[in-house]
């Protein structure tokens, strides 16, 4: 084979790889620009009122919309305990952790939550039955994750399905 040939064999390998390396889609690295906005106009208000809770679940819920649970339990970890520790927030923060890949500190957040549901104190609000069911719904799952022993759901998806399967099947008698 002459060069003739040799050009025409790296002309080919060359549009083969370009036309193979194009029909792959990435995520993105930097997250949608229109949560940018949002995100620092809710940090602004978080630095304005730290001790405000709702404003907290805000935020975290945001930063978990644009798949950033580190910056979320990043946010819940620095606030004040007093607002950490109300069950909207130790309930998405749960969420955070499972999103990180931390399974049993998101089972012991989940159990926390409940804790608090069941013998609310003064300063802890009466929680909403959609935050109970919520919650229970989620240890259930969480549990069902640690006992197989999967500590990052997303990176194994076999284990998780069956986990979420385990945990929300249901049991009926006939008559």
């Amino acid at each position: 084979m002459g060069v003739k040939g040799w050009n025409v064999a790296v002309l080919i390998a060359i549009g083969s790889v370009w036309f193979c390396g194009t029909t792959q889609r990435e995520k993105p690295v930097v997250g949608d620009a229109s949560h940018h906005g949002r995100i620092g106009l809710l940090e602004t208000k978080v630095a304005a009122s730290p001790t405000d809770p709702a404003a907290l679940r805000e935020l975290g819920q945001a930063y978990l919309d644009v798949r950033q649970p580190g910056m979320a339990v990043g946010a819940i970890e620095r606030a004040p305990s007093e607002v950490r520790e109300a069950p909207t927030v130790e309930h998405l923060y749960a969420r955070a952790l499972l999103d990180q890949g931390r399974s049993a500190d998101a089972l012991a957040a989940e159990k926390r939550v409940l804790a608090a549901c069941a013998a609310p104190s003064i300063g802890v609000p009466v929680c909403s039955t959609y935050l109970i069911a919520s919650a229970t719904r989620r240890t259930d799952i969480i549990e069902q994750l640690v006992q197989l022993g999967v500590e990052d759901a997303n990176a194994q998806p076999e284990a998780s399905r069956l986990a979420y399967h385990n945990a929300t099947r249901q049991v009926s008698l006939a008559p």
